[in-house]
């Protein structure tokens, strides 16, 4: 594992990026508000993608003093400008510029994936949102992503089911949306998480 320092405009954020030795791909997590790159379900996640021999990059989309302001957190177009300056990052640095790139996005994060997708085309090959709120991406962004997106939701996880739907049916990518059976929004119930990190990583593992 190395400490990274990914250079963001006027910031810097920190990350950790782990290349396993045979990586075809590398993935770019954006997390949820309120949340940071040392989210437990988000490095359960990464410990996953990584015995499936994927590369993965946690990183902080906001600094501290950003993420203490509540509307920081929800500013889709400040988290989409962060996610693609990791995407610069990662295209540049000399061990990741020849892998395929993918975005893991929760909560928030997976509408600044979204957007960040349409916005870079056929340069990500895979995206996967986790109790995501593509919706916040907007119908634009959702109808210009071409990379195929994988939407997980929680089958118990009222309102956020219908909105990951209403999202669903703007895009014109290849998709998949998977309902885990008795998952809240955080995945908290016993082996939810584990099935939604297998689902994730079957769907980078087929696409990276």
């Amino acid at each position: 594992m190395s400490t990274v320092h990914i250079p963001a405009g006027e910031v810097e954020l920190d990350g950790e990026l782990i290349l396993p030795p045979t990586s075809k791909g590398v993935v770019a997590f954006a997390h949820g508000s309120g949340s940071s790159r040392f989210s437990p379900r988000n490095t359960y996640v990464a410990e996953v993608l990584q015995q499936h021999g994927i590369g993965t990059l946690l990183f902080d989309l906001l600094t501290r003093e950003e993420d203490r302001d509540y509307e920081t957190r929800f500013d889709i177009a400040l988290l989409t400008q962060r996610l693609l300056a990791a995407t610069v990052w990662l295209q540049a640095n000399p061990t990741t510029q020849t892998l395929k790139l993918g975005y893991f996005g929760a909560s928030t994060g997976a509408a600044a994936a979204l957007q960040a997708a349409a916005q870079m085309g056929d340069q990500i090959a895979a995206v996967v949102s986790r109790g995501g709120r593509p919706d916040l991406a907007g119908g634009a962004a959702l109808g210009s992503v071409t990379a195929p997106t994988l939407l997980i939701v929680g089958a118990s996880d009222y309102g956020v089911i219908e909105l990951n739907q209403q999202a669903y049916a703007l895009m014109n990518c290849e998709k998949d949306l998977v309902l885990i059976p008795h998952a809240t929004h955080l995945f908290e119930e016993p082996g939810t998480l584990q099935q939604a990190a297998r689902s994730a990583a079957s769907w980078f593992a087929k696409h990276l």
